[in-house]
């Protein structure tokens, strides 16, 4: 299949304004199946919103948005839960859409939480719910997989097992996967393309180019950088679903 056939989504000069003040602007980008496109940035960079601008949440943007497929999943940065319900996972699977027994299934096991099927959301760890709700996401199959800080509430290690989970469920699923992420030296080994936002694209390609990119360490600080190298040289390593690490 050629590039263009794989591409779900793709976003020219695209920008956004609120109060005639832009929240982005001139974002071009483009995210195929199989691959991950990483969003970072500081708070208030236009990361969420750029999400959105390529969800089609945003109408009217400056720009042009093309999007070639209507499955879609999902996972907000922030989600409003009444923790005193007695919510169980499964039923939270099923809160918005119907979806079979079998999915739900499947989901929960590629995330590593069908052990916590009848347990009570209120008792999950950060990991552990963020690990639902991807699997929430994904239980329709989607053909773009677009993630909102995904690993918010997790220590460190569990970042890393969280972000090579992404990887393993658009691999799994051939789906596109749009990540925002904080951080750029955890999530270079998962993504194949990375956009640094500050209001407007200030570099973009490869997680080592921008991590080398002047732009980048403006925002970042050169030592953001020289942690990225010493992590791509040295990540000999996985991390179990409980973030433990574990030699190759």
């Amino acid at each position: 299949m050629s590039t263009e056939n794989n591409i779900l989504v793709k976003l020219q000069n695209a920008g956004f304004k609120q109060n005639n003040k832009w929240l982005v602007e001139g974002v071009s980008l483009t995210v195929e199946k199989g691959k991950i496109v990483t969003l970072i940035g500081p708070n208030g960079s236009g990361k969420s919103t750029t999400a959105k601008i390529a969800l089609g949440i945003y109408k009217n943007i400056e720009g042009n948005v093309e999007k070639y497929t209507n499955k879609v999943g999902y996972v907000p940065q922030k989600i409003s839960i009444d923790w005193t319900l007695p919510l169980r996972v499964c039923d939270f699977m099923l809160l918005t859409e119907s979806i079979s027994e079998k999915d739900i299934d499947e989901a929960l096991s590629l995330t590593g939480v069908i052990h916590l099927k009848n347990k009570n959301l209120g008792n999950l760890s950060g990991g552990e719910f963020q690990r639902v709700l991807i699997a929430r996401a994904i239980s329709k199959k989607p053909e773009l997989l677009v993630l909102d800080e995904p690993v918010q509430g997790v220590d460190y290690t569990g970042e890393i097992a969280l972000y090579e989970l992404i990887k393993n469920i658009s691999d799994t699923l051939s789906c596109g996967i749009l990540l925002i992420s904080h951080d750029l030296h955890t999530v270079m080994t998962a993504t194949d393309h990375v956009v640094c936002l500050n209001g407007h694209v200030c570099c973009s390609g490869s997680p080592m180019d921008v991590a080398k990119n002047n732009e980048y360490k403006a925002l970042f600080g050169e030592k953001a950088s020289q942690i990225l190298t010493v992590y791509e040289h040295k990540h000999d390593h996985v991390h179990s679903e409980e973030g433990e690490i574990k030699k190759n």
